[in-house]
Formats: structure tokens, sequence, C-alpha cells
């Protein structure tokens, strides 16, 4: 599979996301038994809730990333494991803390954590697993990796309030967007694939090379997230469609069309977003059809795939170059 060929999203054959996940099999299962072994607390509702939300499920492709990213480099060693782990607990707590603040009751298709135990206690054992993240990252005794992760998590963090800043405001440009999800999002694919080089000493270029990878990856991968609102069914999708106009997030779908689209038609999508108006989607919906705007966002995330690709070119060939590769192209084409 050559790094130069041409990205196509909807054209070519589908890439079946398990074949790429079975290549990690044996090292995820590891990951697994070490995000069970360290979410063990004396404190039972932490252990509940721990249990519940990592055991509901995902694609668990941030650690995937990383243990594919390591074997492009030559092997999985036990620092690797330990920060897949980390990685896994940082994107978990960001997801407990999202479902809070967007008041959402469905996650990967089951009840978010905070319908079932509230808002204080998920946002409490957010922090839980915050902590538990940087007390394993110690161990790796490596300052780089802590210096990586302290910024990704305050970038992360940084992302969240800009999004909050952004909610409800019909007004948001599309860099403004763009550099939320890269904090936001972005930030944690880049900082997964930069950390397996970091664990083994590669080269500076292909340190960069690797977490430019993971930047683009994540940025693709929201986009086509953004999509999924206005064309995956519910069950596919894990959460409610139109959850994002409920929120009064102006995607970038709903910033394109209402640049795009005439005076009425912009109207009915800044109402929807300032005020939070799922009943809306129908109407929002036609109009962001009409413009365009989910080809527009799917046109985007294909060129960040395209960069994703373009990013690893001075990894060796192997399988696990190919399956990043493959990763970058299943990012535009998946439909969950």
């Amino acid at each position: 599979m050559a790094s130069h060929s041409k990205l196509s999203s909807h054209a070519e054959t589908h890439i079946d996301f398990d074949s790429i996940k079975n290549l990690t099999t044996a090292e995820a299962k590891a990951v697994d038994q070490l995000i069970i072994d360290e979410l063990s607390s004396d404190v039972i509702l932490i252990n509940q809730m721990s249990h519940y939300i990592v055991g509901s499920g995902g694609k668990r492709l941030r650690p995937m990333l990383l243990l594919l990213a390591a074997k492009a480099l030559g092997g999985v060693n036990e620092h690797h494991l330990i920060l897949a782990a980390v990685i896994e607990f940082i994107h978990t707590a960001t997801l407990l803390h999202d479902d809070v603040v967007d008041d959402s009751d469905l996650r990967r298709g089951k009840e978010s954590a905070n319908a079932v135990w509230g808002n204080p206690a998920s946002v409490l054992v957010g922090d839980y697993l915050y902590s538990s993240a940087f007390e394993m990252m110690v161990r790796t005794g490596n300052m780089r990796v802590m210096e990586i992760l302290s910024q990704t998590t305050t970038a992360i963090a940084e992302g969240e309030v800009l999004q909050l800043l952004n909610c409800n405001n019909p007004e948001t440009t599309e860099d403004k967007y763009l550099e939320v999800i890269a904090r936001k999002t972005a930030i944690l694919f880049s900082a997964a694939t930069r950390l397996s080089a970091v664990i083994v000493g590669a080269s500076a270029k292909i340190e960069e090379g690797l977490a430019n990878y993971g930047q683009h990856l994540g940025i693709a991968f929201q986009l086509i997230d953004d999509v999924l609102d206005y064309k995956a069914n519910k069950e596919e999708l894990g959460k409610n469609l139109g959850d994002d106009l409920a929120e009064g997030k102006p995607t970038l779908p709903l910033i394109y069309a209402i640049q795009n689209g005439s005076k009425s038609e912009a109207k009915i999508i800044t109402d929807a977003i300032r005020n939070s108006n799922r009943d809306a989607f129908n109407e929002v919906y036609a109009v962001v059809q009409k413009t365009k705007a989910i080809e527009y966002t799917e046109q985007l995330a294909e060129a960040e795939a395209q960069k994703a690709i373009k990013s690893l070119n001075l990894l060796p060939n192997s399988l696990y170059k190919d399956a990043l590769i493959s990763l970058a192209k299943f990012s535009v084409q998946r439909n969950y």
C-alpha cells in the first residue's frame, strides 16, 4: 500500500478496521489488564464507575495507534504498554467531563456515566482517572514523556474551554473551530504516536513525522464525527443524532452552511445554534444538504488524512506502517 496513493473515501474498497486491530491483539490484552489492575480502588464507587466506562467498548483507537507506531519502529516494550493505558485513561477522563459539560445521556450506545451516577460523581472519577494517568507515567522515569503528556492535557483543557466559549455562537469561524479540534481531539492522537517514538529514542524527524501523523489523523477523525451527526443512524453512532445541534455546538457542517446558504437558510441554523434547538434538526439538515456542507467537510477530512499518510514517509516499510496508512483511510470511510 503506497503512501502516495490517492485517497478517496467512498470510491475504494472498504477498510476493515478489525483486521487492523488484530495486529495488536496480544499487546492490547496486556494494556486492558493493566487498565483493570490500575482501576482497583478501595472506594467502591470508583471501581464501579471506572469498570463501567472502560468496559463500555469504544474503538480503543488511541492506545492502538501507540502500539502500531511502536511496532512500526521495531516492537512494543513495557513502557509502551504503560503509556497506551495512560492515553486511554486521559481519553476516558475527557469523555466523562465532556458528558457532564454537554449534559449527554448516551455514550457508545449506553447510558453515559453521568446519566447513571450523576454529574458530581462523573467529574470526580474523571479527576481520579487523570491523577492515575500521571501516577502511571511517572513509572517510565522519562522526563520527556511527562513533559509531552503535561502539555497535552493542558491543551485538551484549553480546547474544552474554547469549545465552551464557542457554544451557542453561530459566528464561530472555520479557523476557530479547527483550533478547537486541534487542541481538544487531535493532540491526544498526536501524543500517542509521538510517545511511541520517544520511548525508543527514535530520531527527531521520525518523532515529528509520527506526531504530525497523529495530529492530522485526529483532525480527520473529528471532522468525520461532525459529518456523522448528520449522516449516521443512532445505533451505529452510539449517540443521538443531532446531539451537536442540541448542545449548541457550531461544527464545521453548520459553519459552512451558514456561510453558503441564503439569508433565510443561514437564520434557520443560527437560531438553532443560539437556542440549542434539536427540534430544528430537519430544517437544519435540509440546509446542510443543499449547501453541500457535508461534502465540504468530508473533503477537508480527506485532505487531513492525506497529510497524515505523507507524514509516514520516513518510516521503514512494514505491515504496521501499512496499517497506519489504512487507519488514515478508515478515518474518512467509517460510518460509526
